[in-house]
């Protein structure tokens, strides 16, 4: 390439770029192949990222419905043979088996939601953020599940 002013640069067909301002026209820009090749490399790494946000949810959810049956166990060997923790019994067993099921459920969020970004972006579509990100649905759910355990043993 010269060293003369840089012009306005138009995309031509892959690998090849062409200058509107009529100095170059038709001289291939060697930069196009490097921002193909960058751009791959973004794709690439935005996958990985991906990858690495379901692999938490993944964790986070194994680890709630672990909890949950560690509540359901931990709460059915103190299970007094004279019924005088029924009702403590009987709420932990069910906030234990809610935090199975909401474990569950992110799981399969988290998995429908790996699967369709991923599409996404094979697509070359823009990634957009989700209104009511993952996150914060799940968090909801345990907030309302904590709030209605504590509502049942202290009712």
């Amino acid at each position: 390439m010269g060293s003369g002013p840089v012009g306005a640069w138009k995309q031509g067909p892959p690998a090849v770029a062409l200058r509107v301002d009529n100095q170059c026209m038709g001289t291939p820009d060697p930069r196009v192949d490097l921002a193909y090749s960058r751009t791959d490399m973004a794709n690439y790494r935005t996958q990985l990222a991906l990858d690495r946000t379901t692999l938490a949810w993944i964790r986070t959810t194994l680890t709630m419905a672990s909890f949950g049956f560690a509540l359901v166990g931990f709460f059915h060997t103190m299970r007094g043979a004279d019924g005088s923790n029924e009702r403590l019994y009987r709420t932990a067993v069910e906030i234990g088996i809610a935090l199975i099921a909401v474990g569950a459920a992110a799981m399969l969020a988290a998995g429908i939601s790996h699967w369709r970004m991923i599409g996404r972006l094979r697509r070359n579509e823009s990634l957009q953020v989700s209104r009511w990100p993952l996150s914060i649905s799940l968090g909801i759910m345990v907030l309302v599940i904590t709030l209605g355990g504590l509502w049942r043993i202290l009712s």
